[in-house]
């Protein structure tokens, strides 16, 4: 576990420094000590290190700022605070400024080695984690890179010649010859199109949503949702109905993201349901959270391919008149909706329409 990582203690109190530095004598670690929050921070972006001991009470710069602008320089680095001035709401204060861990003084030697050891063991969790994320992140650019070559630029070209084919047959062609033609055209294009929304689904960035995460209104993404599904809906003459309460409030999370989670969701309901039909969308305040249904009176899903929906290759049970696909879209939509903590759930039956149930956690605001 050791193998040279490097710990940084600040203290102002010469006689903790060394008590500390003499506990963890004979271990690999390197260790380095600072008296001053301002020379600790100096030594944090000199020394690199990967687990820092932080007092609160310092003169000039306070435990606090130092916790903080470790934080901004870099994220990953573990802090844990030791202070003869432990209480609540000075752990939790410094729980908030990114500390790991909080040790009182007075400590005795195993119960600092055993935090260290914490300390550390989190550390290397950290950049493991990181560096797990960086070769998905690869592994799901090479993927995209591979599908993208493979199918979609056979495609393309396979359409084009398409085109240039009818263009040749023009006023020559037999009805028959024109009905094959323009199945093949259709099929072409539906599978252009899979293949775009699993590029789509694979290029979803979770971590980096997240960093865009701020309170926004449900209305504002569902109004956004309806307004880009309408198109869709008017072409087969579907009325899609808007059932708000007033206090539905707010919800943590990135905008555009749950936007394209409810096109999906409502998309999907307007596509499988017949023409000269109504959409419904409604969104309440429960206890804790907001929930968000959408209903439709479509072809309905059946019991046995309930469990496959969300899983980007069902295929929904055609119906006359009704369109065919796959549920690509409601996997994103899932992906979207569970890295906002929500979930999404379906209740159906085939030939009696669907109802989507999404729940968010609601927040005050």
């Amino acid at each position: 576990m050791e193998n040279g990582q490097k710990i940084l203690i600040i203290d102002d109190e010469e006689v903790v420094l060394d008590s500390c530095t003499e506990i963890l004598q004979g271990s690999d670690y390197e260790i380095t000590t600072a008296t001053d929050g301002g020379r600790g921070l100096k030594l944090v972006q000199e020394f690199r290190p990967d687990l820092v001991f932080v007092d609160l009470k310092m003169p000039g710069i306070s435990g606090f700022e130092v916790l903080e602008k470790i934080r901004e320089h870099d994220s990953t680095v573990v802090t844990i605070v030791i202070t003869g001035y432990a209480t609540v709401s000075s752990a939790v204060e410094a729980m908030k400024k990114g500390a790991y861990d909080f040790l009182p003084k007075p400590f005795t030697p195993d119960e600092f080695r055993l935090i260290t050891r914490r300390g550390l063991e989190k550390r290397t969790l950290v950049l493991e984690t990181m560096a797990l994320r960086r070769e998905r992140e690869l592994l799901r650019e090479n993927f995209a890179a591979i599908v993208s070559h493979e199918l979609k630029g056979p495609l393309s070209a396979v359409q084009q010649n398409m085109f240039v084919l009818e263009q040749e047959l023009a006023g020559t062609a037999s009805e028959d010859q024109k009905r094959r033609l323009d199945r093949m055209k259709t099929r072409i294009k539906d599978l252009l199109q899979l293949v775009d929304r699993w590029l789509r689904g694979m290029s979803v960035d979770i971590e980096a949503m997240k960093e865009n995460y701020q309170p926004l209104a449900v209305s504002s993404a569902i109004e956004k949702a309806v307004e880009s599904v309408l198109p869709q809906a008017v072409r087969k003459d579907i009325e899609i109905v808007t059932s708000v309460e007033e206090s539905a409030g707010q919800v943590m999370g990135d905008e555009g993201a749950l936007t394209e989670a409810l096109v999906n969701v409502l998309g999907n309901a307007v596509k499988y349901s017949p023409t000269e039909s109504k959409v419904s969308i409604a969104w309440e305040r429960k206890d804790n959270q907001v929930v968000i249904s959408v209903s439709d009176t479509g072809v309905g899903i059946s019991e046995e391919d309930l469990p496959f929906i969300f899983n980007g290759l069902y295929r929904a049970k055609s119906a006359e008149g009704a369109e065919s696909g796959l549920g690509v879209g409601l996997a994103i939509s899932r992906r979207i909706i569970e890295a906002h903590d929500g979930s999404i759930s379906v209740q159906s039956k085939l030939g009696e329409g669907s109802t989507f149930v999404i729940t968010l956690p609601a927040i005050e605001g």
